[in-house]
Order: structure tokens, then C-alpha cells, then sequence
């Protein structure tokens, strides 16, 4: 009797034994089967297409896409309660899902989809290839945000809670009809607040398919012409139409007004040419946003100025022609000192010999004073070209940013780059540049053709 209750009891515990057997591995893969992170990603592939990030292995049965990443979560409350740090899984069935924290990375695989899809949780070389997936794909999607460290290990699990260090580390929690990933410590405390015994500093979450390999879609990477093709024929060409017509509209008077108040100081006491020469250069050395504030201030809607242009059907805040009064003012001066130091330069000898002949003074400032300072007020106006074109600071305050309307160019590098479109504040920056390259070079080369053509009549 003793020897039959003996051998009951041995086939209970091996019973016992195999049904805990998955739970055993799961708890075994949270705790002890860690990798690192610096993994190579040389074999793998990435697909082209950025709606349907996909990656594959050579050799290797299963792959990975609808790869997508949240690089932030919420620590607020969800139904009513503290759930924990938690990321919104979103609509797509996922079955791959980690979490990166400031020391480790955790993956949960679903264990029906990875048997369906030839990936063995309990093989270290399936983890390892699916491991350079993951990194592979979050370097490609990343785009500048923080990426794993090289050094972190990394865990695999396949239950959907577990528990490390006193945090437990939840995927895929129902919660009124949304999914979501939490981290949370095992007394229900916040353990992002440093104070907490269990502190941890979440990084970021990522979420994707498991999938066959032969089910597996990568779109060929085009060549550079066909990308650039790409993106130019999708490209919003407004901001450079906004900012050539604002430049070009602000030159002409940025080239009258400048000349106009060079003459004007010119003809001016050293008491009040020294005034006026302060109040026409002050808007060379304040920063732009200042000179915006200050015409925000001056021509706002709830100004005298500002209401009699909103009265007459013509307001002027946050409008284009605001986008040329910010350029006008920013560039003025460069237009005003360069003329005013070339009027300066001109021999007043010959000036009062003109007057002496009878010429008016007007026809003393066309015939004389503008053909012998051309070159140097040619310089100047193409400085205050290239000054206005580039104006940002005041053109935000006064005018904002109305796409085919305020946008210029510099205002669409800020607000692509602050969007997470690099590419195209990129390509903006390098049209600028160019702009910049060619105003420059002109300069040089008028200067030199005038330097020789100087030399050429003092020769003579």
C-alpha cells in the first residue's frame, strides 16, 4: 500500500512538473537568459518602405514588420487609477513588444504567433537574430531620438507580466478598450520617481509582427535620382515663392530708403547726423526677435496704426505684407551704411564745383554722387538682399508662420526640423546656402572688376 501511494505521488509531481514547465521558462527567460546589445546588424535587410518597416535575415525563418516605436509614454492615470508609466499600443494587432529602460531591454514575443511563425523562444539563436532585427529596425526608425544602449541586457520573455527587481513590467493590458504596456512596481508604486526604492527611467517602447520569412515584403531602397525625384516632387515649393517675392519687394525699398537716409544724414549737422545715424542703425545690432516685438508693439491690432489699417481693409499682423515690413527693417541698415560711407568718401571739392556751375542738387546726386558710389552701394544692396532673405526672428513675430502665406524659408527649416522633418529642413538649409554662395561671390567678383577698372583709369 505504501509502495502504490509512493508511485502515485512520483506521477503526480512529474504531472505537476510538466504543466509548470512553460512557466518555469518564462520566469527562466526574464531572469537569466540575458544577451547584450552589441549585436551585429550587418545581415540584416530593411525594407524601403517607412509605412511598413519590415526586416529580414538571410537563413532565417521568421521576420519582423509594422515595426513602430513610441518614444513616449504617460504617467498619468487611467480609468480612475495609477496603472503605472504606460504606452498606448495602438489599433494594430501586435505580437512583438518591448520596453527600454535606462538599464534593459525586455521582449515579450507572443508564444502562439512565434510557434506559428518559426521563431523558438527557448533557441538563443533565434533570440540573437531577432535581436538585430530590433535593433537594426529602431536605428532606422529612431531618426535622431535616443537609440539602446550598446551595453544593456537584453531579456526575452513570453508571458505577458513579469517581475524584475521588485518592478513589474506588463504588455499588453486591456484597459476600457485600449492596449497598453506599463511599468509599474509590485506594490502598485511609480518607480519613475527617483525616490522610489525601485527607480527606473523608461527610455522608450516598440511594437511590431512576427511573421514567416516568406511572407516577408522588402521594397527595394531606389536609387539617389529616383529619391530626389521623389522628394521634390512632393515638396511644398511655397516657402520659396514667399521668400523671393518678400525679398524682392523689400529690396526696392530697402534700396530707396537707404540712399534716401544716407542723403538726408549726409546734409545733417554732426549733432543731429550722429542722432539720426543711431536711430536708422539700431535695428543692425538689436536681435531680430526684439525688432519684431517692438513692431508687434508698434503695429499690433489693438494699435492706433494697427486699427486704422484693419479700418481701411488692410491689415497688417500676421499678414504678407508684415513679412516685408520685418525684412525691411532688419536689412535697412546694411542699405544705409554702405551708402552713407561711399557719399562720405566722394571729394566735396567737386560737389561745390557742380553747385558753382548751377546744378541742382538733384541733378548733382544722379549725375555725380550715385555713378561714383555704384560700386559701393551695389555691395550694399546686395548684403541687405541677402539679409532680408535670411530674416527669421522678427518675420515669426510680425508675420508667423501661414503656410504659402508668412512661410518663408528660414521659418520652415524651424518648424520641419521641431516636426521631425529633417529631410526637408535639410534641403532648405542647403538652398539658403547656395543663396548665401552666390551672394557672396558676386560681391567678391564686383569688387574685383571695380579694383581693376579703378586701376585701369588712375593708369591712364
Amino acid at each position: 500500500m505504501r509502495r502504490r501511494m509512493l508511485l502515485l505521488a512520483t506521477a503526480l509531481a512529474l504531472v505537476f512538473a510538466t504543466m509548470a514547465a512553460p512557466l518555469a521558462y518564462a520566469s527562466e527567460a526574464v531572469s537569466l537568459d540575458a544577451t547584450k546589445a552589441d549585436v551585429s546588424t550587418d545581415d540584416v535587410t530593411i525594407s524601403a518602405d517607412d509605412e511598413n518597416q519590415t526586416a529580414v535575415i538571410d537563413g532565417c525563418d521568421f521576420a519582423v514588420d509594422h515595426f513602430e516605436r513610441a518614444s513616449k509614454g504617460s504617467n498619468r492615470d487611467i480609468a480612475g487609477s495609477y496603472q503605472g508609466y504606460a504606452y498606448y499600443n495602438g489599433t494594430k494587432p501586435n505580437t512583438l513588444m518591448y520596453l527600454v529602460t535606462n538599464d534593459m531591454v525586455l521582449v515579450y514575443v507572443d508564444p502562439e504567433h512565434a510557434k506559428l511563425n518559426g521563431f523558438d523562444p527557448a533557441s538563443a539563436d533565434d533570440r540573437a537574430r531577432l535581436q538585430q532585427m530590433l535593433v537594426s529596425l529602431d536605428t532606422a526608425v529612431g531618426k535622431g531620438n535616443a537609440l539602446i544602449g550598446s551595453s544593456v541586457p537584453w531579456y526575452f520573455t513570453t508571458e505577458r507580466e513579469n517581475e524584475l527587481d521588485g518592478v513589474l513590467y506588463k504588455f499588453g493590458q486591456e484597459i476600457d478598450g485600449d492596449s497598453y504596456n506599463l511599468i509599474v512596481g509590485a506594490d502598485g508604486s511609480d518607480v519613475t520617481d527617483s525616490s522610489n526604492a525601485h527607480y527606473v527611467q523608461p527610455s522608450f517602447a516598440c511594437y511590431g509582427r512576427l511573421i514567416l520569412a516568406s511572407e516577408a515584403v522588402i521594397a527595394q531602397q531606389p536609387g539617389w535620382l529616383e529619391t530626389f525625384g521623389a522628394f521634390v516632387s512632393t515638396l511644398d515649393w511655397s516657402p520659396l515663392f514667399v521668400t523671393l517675392k518678400t525679398t524682392f519687394t523689400a529690396i526696392v525699398f530697402i534700396f530707396i530708403l537707404g540712399l534716401a537716409a544716407a542723403y538726408f544724414c549726409l546734409h545733417r549737422t554732426p549733432k543731429f547726423r550722429n542722432l539720426f545715424d543711431t536711430i536708422f542703425t539700431i535695428p543692425m545690432v538689436l536681435p531680430p526677435t526684439v525688432c519684431g516685438f517692438l513692431l508687434l508693439l508698434a503695429l499690433g491690432s489693438n494699435t492706433p496704426v494697427g486699427k486704422w489699417f484693419i479700418d481701411i481693409g488692410f491689415p497688417l499682423i500676421f499678414s504678407w505684407p508684415a513679412t516685408v515690413i520685418a525684412a525691411v527693417i532688419v536689412a535697412f541698415p546694411l542699405m544705409y551704411r554702405g551708402a552713407l560711407g561711399a557719399f562720405d568718401n566722394l571729394d566735396p571739392n567737386m560737389l561745390d564745383a557742380a553747385r558753382t556751375l548751377g546744378w541742382s542738387e538733384s541733378k548733382i546726386f544722379f549725375k555725380i554722387m550715385l555713378p561714383l558710389s555704384w560700386s559701393s552701394i551695389a555691395a550694399s544692396t546686395v548684403l541687405a538682399f541677402a539679409r532680408a532673405l535670411g530674416e527669421f526672428g522678427a518675420t515669426l513675430f510680425l508675420a508667423g508662420n501661414y503656410l504659402g502665406i508668412t512661410r518663408t524659408i528660414p521659418i520652415a527649416i524651424y518648424f520641419e526640423w521641431m516636426n521631425g522633418n529633417t529631410d526637408i529642413a535639410i534641403f532648405w538649409t542647403i538652398i539658403l546656402v547656395i543663396f548665401s554662395f552666390l551672394v557672396i561671390m558676386f560681391i567678391n567678383l564686383w569688387s574685383q572688376h571695380t579694383t581693376r577698372y579703378r586701376k585701369g583709369a588712375v593708369e591712364e
